[in-house]
């Protein structure tokens, strides 16, 4: 119990704004349930992409590997899940192809990046042209799922005032986000897996003497981290919309890494950063109904807060150190 006291005094800010966060949310919650529970929900559903793609990019570049191709592995995933559910009828089906995709492109990134050291942002970017090349080409208008994906009540959770109905009324991709979070926070700085994750991000050449497999780890993870991307994308598809076009990603992957910034490259603050997104494009998405405002500019909001988010976090935060470059044992 002292530890877990002493945690959080070393965190006041964090602890007291997520406390204010949640106080604002029951007051608005009591004043007009209807309008605060459709806030909430609608920053969940926007923020969940965006934590898959943000939890993709902290287990890529804690292990030493820059991402930038989430954007692509996102998009790929959302084609791939879409168009096989409406080949194969099944749900089932559409959800694995999606995940499988996500981990083709992880394969594809790992194996530039770590295997033949292809530079990593040329990595990336090549990810993201591909994605947006294939799905336009192979795209076919008129698909459909053969049923919406299900949403589930989570017993007793699902009861609790304002959150049951933002988290725990949901789809299962949604919720898989909701529970992924803070395993994986736990699995980062709890295990041995982190442990050495966080050690071949920033000392390789120390974690090498130890005997750890710089370079296996790395790939490892960068496929493994393709897992996260490719629920984010088949999210979008079949949970979120039930259906797909092209570019539908739209620029979710790249804000995803501005989230992880943000959040300082730790799960749990990439949440937090995710929903405050979430909750800045529910904001606009209310106000248009009370002032009028361009629809222009609500799609443009979460860049405008992605440069805001940036600028805030330059200098205050810091990327691991061997980010990006890599690893040749007997080097450095």
């Amino acid at each position: 119990m002292s530890g877990i006291v002493a945690r959080l005094r070393r965190r006041p800010l964090t602890v007291g704004t997520s406390v204010l966060v949640l106080i604002t949310a029951y007051v608005f919650y009591f004043v007009d349930q209807d309008v605060a529970t459709s806030m909430c929900s609608n920053a969940w559903f926007y923020a969940v992409p965006l934590v898959l793609g943000a939890l993709t990019g902290v287990v890529s570049e804690r292990s030493g590997v820059v991402n930038i191709g989430i954007e692509g592995q996102m998009l790929t995933a959302a084609f791939a899940s879409f168009f096989t559910a409406a080949a194969t009828k099944s749900l089932v089906a559409g959800v694995a192809a999606g995940i499988l995709a996500g981990v083709a492109m992880g394969v594809f990134l790992a194996w530039t990046t770590v295997t033949a050291r292809m530079d990593q942002i040329i990595a990336g970017v090549v990810i993201n042209i591909v994605a947006t090349g294939i799905t336009s080409f192979f795209y076919q208008s008129g698909a459909q799922l053969p049923a919406n994906m299900p949403q589930w009540n989570i017993p007793v959770l699902s009861s609790i005032p304002l959150i049951g109905d933002t988290f725990f009324h949901t789809g299962p991709i949604a919720l898989f986000a909701l529970l992924v979070a803070p395993l994986l926070h736990f699995a980062l700085f709890r295990t041995r897996w982190g442990l050495r994750t966080r050690a071949i991000g920033e000392y390789p050449s120390a974690a090498d003497t130890a005997g750890i497999n710089v370079n296996r780890m790395r790939f490892v993870n960068v496929v493994l981290a393709g897992i996260l991307a490719g629920a984010g994308g088949t999210y979008l598809s079949m949970e979120a919309t039930s259906s797909f076009s092209r570019g539908m990603s739209a620029g979710r992957g790249f804000l995803a890494l501005a989230i992880m910034i943000f959040g300082a490259w730790r799960p749990l603050r990439a949440v937090a950063a995710a929903m405050f997104f979430g909750f800045a494009n529910a904001l606009a998405s209310q106000l248009q109904g009370v002032v009028d405002i361009p629809q222009q500019f609500i799609t443009l909001l979460p860049y405008v807060l992605t440069l805001v988010v940036l600028a805030a976090a330059a200098g205050r935060v810091r990327a691991p150190a061997a980010e990006g470059i890599p690893f040749i044992k007997g080097e450095g």
